[in-house]
């Protein structure tokens, strides 16, 4: 293993540690001229950063991009490139063939419940069943307690500041606001627009929700910000208990999620 190689792999390893999505891209196979050989290995980020290099160029520019689709969609890729005739389409005219396999490490897909009265620990419970990771905080430190949440991967109790430092919020992430009332909901929300969560609901009537966003452009959001929320938040099953305002909430993420994949899926 070359040097740059076992750098790569720190940075893989580093990543995945602090559960960073990133991809690695190897050169698999290499015919004629070509600017690196098999074994050549990039890290691609979520943001497009690279660790490393399997030619530059054109050809480099692509693999970039196909990387940062397969960190959305989760699964490996194999693609291959000519290097022969720009005019056609080629990344090169150095005269070789490239294949290149793209491998994504990606974050665990978590639900972040912020707010962990009744309909959190039933966010937090179905959420658990079905796979993801939970996350759950709360300023109510007596709440955020496996006594009281006994289905939860992670306990942040304290204020919105100091959960986001601890547990930063992924494009794997999908926040669940369910506190217990506006003046938390105006302290909470402008903190998550900026993250890279797919999904940001936000419990209550659509009458709450007008008085909460009227409120947050007071404090200075713009209304382009406000499409970051989804509110009032679940599909519309007119449930009533806590429970199934949970099925509710549940089901609109995982159709927030599959509808991403499948979006993604039929533009490679």
């Amino acid at each position: 293993m070359t040097d740059s190689s076992f750098q790569i792999l720190q940075a893989l390893m580093a990543a995945q540690s602090s559960r960073q999505a990133v991809v690695l891209a190897t050169v698999v196979q290499a015919k004629g001229s070509v600017p690196r050989r098999a074994g050549a290995k990039m890290l691609v980020y979520e943001d497009g950063r690279t660790l490393g290099t399997i030619g530059g160029g054109e050809m480099e520019n692509r693999v970039i991009q196909a990387a940062r689709e397969t960190l959305q969609t989760g699964s490996p890729r194999l693609i291959s490139y000519a290097l022969v005739d720009p005019q056609r389409g080629d990344p090169g005219v150095c005269g070789g063939q490239l294949e290149i396999y793209l491998e994504p490490f990606t974050t665990p897909m978590t639900v972040y419940v912020i707010g962990c009265g009744h309909i959190g620990r039933a966010v937090a419970s179905l959420a658990h069943w079905l796979g993801y990771r939970v996350v759950v905080t709360d300023d109510r430190t007596e709440l955020v307690t496996p006594e009281h949440i006994p289905h939860a991967d992670v306990y942040l109790p304290g204020n919105i500041e100091e959960a986001l430092s601890a547990e930063p919020i992924t494009s794997n992430t999908y926040v669940v606001v369910v506190t217990r009332n506006i003046k938390v909901d105006r302290q909470v929300l402008p903190k998550l627009v900026n993250t890279p969560a797919p999904y940001i609901g936000v419990m209550g009537s659509k009458r709450r929700w007008e008085t909460t966003r009227r409120l947050l452009l007071e404090d200075g959001l713009a209304e382009a910000d406000l499409t970051r929320f989804h509110s009032p938040i679940g599909l519309e099953l007119h449930a009533e208990t806590p429970e199934e305002i949970a099925l509710s909430i549940l089901a609109e993420i995982v159709r927030q999620r599959r509808g991403q994949e499948v979006a993604v899926t039929a533009k490679a």
